[in-house]
């Protein structure tokens, strides 16, 4: 329904055997939908291809976990528990925990906060399970064992997720006004094409993404393609803006003139490091290359030697 790709749908479960792409054109950039086969109870272990699955789940920006109205809250708490086992960790943010192995020295511990969850025993005992006798542990809040091993494995992907309940044409309204005031949950109906531009919306709000766009040196800017940033991959930057024109901008680079939100008057000299915002308009300005020997009337640069002794003698005069 949003992307017009032919996705085939039918009354019984599992109709979508395979990956399916499609193209979301939504404020003046493309955005990547890929319908993919429904998991089972032990898709975590092989069952079902269920890893095959999730593993593509794992390099997105955003999971739409798209669940049935009409069916028992159960199917979201078994979703959920099958990309926990693979390493994918909905809705949560990377605890702050800073973990670093050593050569030598032992394990240091340390807590800026009191700690109720773990104490310096526990912390050594999960560390000598992992046969880790050389470490730095320092806990910025209270964090949990689970969020510890998390830190140790380093392996674990921090996703943002929207449950989507499709039917809800067919449950009563306050089946629909409950599901619609829980977390991170949005009420739609594909059939009968309800509530898809609310979706779209969150879509574009969950995943963060910076339209910045460009306007070249006594022109106007140019409104119809934007360069697409974000802070999940890689940052909002001038210095990533540049990086994703060409690599080779970078040291080009003499100064940038921005207009937009994240500019305090129009237009502002910004450096590398400006951070940009939304609908940016952004102009380069190069260092001028510069000849060797200079250019124009007034040359930079002389041949000439720099000492009157080491200058060349000039023929004397014939009389």
């Amino acid at each position: 329904m949003l992307t017009g790709t032919h996705s085939e749908a039918a009354s019984y479960e599992f109709t979508t055997l395979t990956c399916i792409p499609g193209i979301i054109h939504y404020n003046d950039t493309k955005i990547q939908l890929l319908d993919l086969p429904g998991i089972i109870e032990g898709a975590s272990e092989g069952k079902g291809r269920g890893r095959q699955v999730i593993s593509v789940a794992k390099s997105s920006d955003l999971v739409l976990m798209i669940l049935d109205a009409s069916k028992s809250e159960g199917h979201r708490q078994i979703l959920t528990k099958e990309l926990e086992a693979v390493g994918l960790r909905l809705n949560k943010r990377p605890p702050q925990i800073y973990f670093k192995r050593k050569k030598t020295g032992g394990i240091s511990f340390n807590s800026m906060i009191p700690l109720t969850h773990v104490d310096e025993k526990l912390c050594y005992q999960i560390l000598h399970e992992y046969k880790i006798h050389n470490a730095e542990v320092l806990f910025r809040e209270d964090a949990t064992v689970d969020d510890l091993i998390d830190v140790i494995e380093g392996n674990r992907k921090y996703i943002k997720c929207v449950y989507v309940y499709n039917k809800i044409d067919v449950v009563g309204i306050d089946d629909v006004d409950k599901l619609a005031r829980q977390p991170n949950s949005l009420v739609i109906s594909c059939n009968l094409q309800l509530n898809l531009d609310r979706l779209l919306a969150r879509m574009w709000e969950e995943m963060g993404l910076v339209r910045v766009y460009t306007k070249p040196q006594g022109q106007q800017p140019d409104f119809t393609d934007p360069v697409v940033l974000s802070t999940d991959r890689g940052g909002c930057t001038v210095e990533d803006f540049c990086d994703h024109i060409h690599r080779n901008l970078l040291k080009d680079v003499k100064y940038v003139l921005v207009w937009g939100t994240s500019a305090r008057h129009y237009p502002q000299h910004c450096g590398l490091l400006h951070v940009l915002q939304d609908e940016d308009v952004v102009q380069i300005v190069k260092k001028k290359e510069t000849d060797e020997g200079g250019r124009g009337r007034f040359k930079s640069h002389t041949n000439a030697p720099a000492r009157i002794s080491d200058r060349e003698k000039k023929a004397p005069l014939k009389t």
